[in-house]
């Protein structure tokens, strides 16, 4: 199908003129289609879809209408070409062109004193189908945001629209309308509708939902982007066709949940931030769905667990927090904390607490910490006074990731060979006393190089930025700089909290998540050999 999108705010000349194009395509074997901006069919009760949003939209001197559903009090799940300069073009993220405003909980529009009004405030679309998520500037209380399905629709399913778009001889009306429909064929990103009986999507229902209805529950399976508009007031009263097209939504409930959740990551006080180390404590593994979680220590004792969502949006790489410890908690006195897999059914930790015991927890997950083992007694001098900095990983080629590579203030740097066998009685040295590493001030493994044990990243006091590739437990191997020490050059003299993992695509832990000394915080996806690429600021400073 050929789309060629139409907006509401076209003048009835431009819409038959469109329409008459679209019937010469035709005639010419052209399968072409024009957006549906409403839905022919029964008006929908009150309270029927209280997550039905109507969406009214200024493009500088053009009005659009067109109809939304609510996901998460803050958002709401729309097309793309709602928000579009002229059809086809990308719509950018972030703030709307111009004015828009959301009307949610009202599916009878003239009782102005239900539901609420919203500003939308930005946009979050999809590049590969017509969908885009879209901000409200508060939350709406009172109303259940719509789930979105994970069942694919399937050939000949019974589907509902719904929207407030025109119908057979209203060109604004009152109520929300919905129609029943018939899936048809199925892309990856799109599936045809057929209309039963009469029904057809007209201008005004772009972006509404499709709805599939499972053992008595109903969730959205597509979202409404194109239409033949037969049937529709104003439409060629020649075109008789009433089929649509919807943008699949079934595969994308982890970025619904991702994007929905971005708000509450960035707002929470970033530069409390004392400590970050990444694993799989959630369920997820390498390869799987679910992305790396992260865990952070803040400075009042609180420790903080961000699911991974299972999108590979490096702007909204988790979905869900849960709260590890309380504030007050005993973990005001960790002063190190680095994930390991000691070959449980998640990762677990080590934290080196400020009287120089170190302890391991062999699991780690959304109810907390498991399975402690200490490693090293209280007040034990030799954690407390002489050890540095520390980190996990897989140095040794073999086993699990639970090697711990340990710099230490005389400048010696030490690995202690599986954790979770050995405790801390394997140690080899792989670099002698000195003075440049007790200027080592932010260690992190990864896999940035593709060898196969990890690699080490340090930061250093200066700013400059290097990574040891592929470490073998032996010796440092060959660095490679990624950030140098000049300050014009580099401000990684600011990086005060790093950790990397596996956020965007579950393959690689070749993503860098630095909290800066500002509070801000960034994500640098798919560092490699040659260093940063993209930057995503993920908080603001704070």
């Amino acid at each position: 199908m050929k789309d060629t999108p139409m907006f509401a705010g076209r003048s009835r000349t431009a819409r038959i003129s469109a329409l008459l194009t679209t019937a010469a395509a035709m005639a010419a074997g052209l399968l072409t289609a024009t957006a549906a901006h409403a839905v022919v069919g029964d008006q929908a009760q009150d309270g029927a879809y209280p997550f039905l949003v109507k969406l009214d939209i200024t493009m500088g001197d053009a009005k659009r209408a067109c109809t939304g559903t609510l996901v998460d009090p803050r958002w709401v799940l729309t097309a793309a070409s709602c928000f579009a300069d002229t059809p086809g073009a990308a719509v950018p993220a972030g703030a709307p062109k111009g004015k828009a405003t959301a009307t949610v909980g009202r599916s009878d529009l003239s009782n102005t004193s239900a539901g609420a009004v919203r500003d939308i405030v930005e946009l979050v679309p999809r590049t590969d189908r017509d969908l885009v998520m879209v901000r409200l500037a508060s939350a709406v209380s009172g109303v259940t945001p719509a789930s979105v399905t994970t069942s694919a629709p399937t050939e000949g399913e019974s589907l509902q629209s719904a929207g407030f778009g025109r119908t057979r001889d209203e060109w604004v009306p009152d109520h929300a309308h919905t129609a029943a429909f018939t899936a048809g064929t199925l892309t990856g990103t799109s599936v045809q509708l057929a209309a039963s009986g009469d029904a057809a999507i007209c201008k005004g229902d772009t972006g509404g939902p499709v709805l599939s209805t499972t053992g008595g529950h109903t969730a959205i399976v597509g979202v409404s982007s194109l239409s033949w508009q037969g049937g529709c007031l104003g439409t060629d009263p020649a075109e008789t066709r009433t089929g649509a097209s919807a943008a699949r939504v079934d595969d994308l409930a982890g970025w619904v949940k991702q994007v929905a959740y971005g708000p509450a990551f960035a707002g929470a006080p970033w530069d409390h931030a004392v400590q970050m180390t990444a694993g799989y404590y959630t369920g997820g593994s390498a390869g799987g769905t679910r992305h790396m979680d992260l865990i952070v220590v803040w400075d009042d004792g609180e420790v903080t667990l961000y699911q991974g969502g299972e999108g590979n949006d490096p702007a909204h790489p988790f979905s869900a927090e849960y709260q590890l410890a309380p504030r007050k908690s005993i973990w005001i006195k960790a002063l190190s904390v680095t994930s390991v897999n000691t070959g449980g059914g998640t990762d677990g930790v080590v934290v080196r607490w400020i009287d120089g015991e170190m302890t391991l927890y062999t699991t780690v997950d959304a109810k907390g910490f498991h399975g402690e083992k200490q490693l090293a007694p209280a007040k034990n001098e030799t954690w407390r006074d002489d050890a540095f900095q520390l980190v996990g990983g897989r140095f040794t080629a073999g086993g699990h990731r639970d090697d711990l590579l340990v710099d230490w203030k005389d400048g010696h740097v030490s690995v202690f060979n599986d954790v979770a066998v050995n405790g801390l009685k394997k140690q080899t040295q792989v670099v002698a006393k000195n003075t440049t590493w007790p200027h080592a001030t932010q260690l992190t493994s990864g896999s940035f190089t593709g060898k196969t044990t990890d690699d080490l990243l340090v930061r250093w006091s200066d700013g400059e930025t290097t990574i040891y590739p592929g470490m073998n437990g032996k010796s440092l191997p060959g660095e490679l700089k990624i950030r140098p020490a000049r300050p014009d050059k580099s401000n990684w003299a600011d990086a005060t909290v790093v950790a990397a993992g596996a956020f965007t695509a579950n393959t690689t832990a070749d993503d860098i998540i630095v909290r800066w000394s500002d509070g801000h915080v960034s994500l640098f996806p798919g560092v490699d050999a040659k260093g940063l690429h993209d930057e995503f600021r993920l908080a603001p400073a704070n």
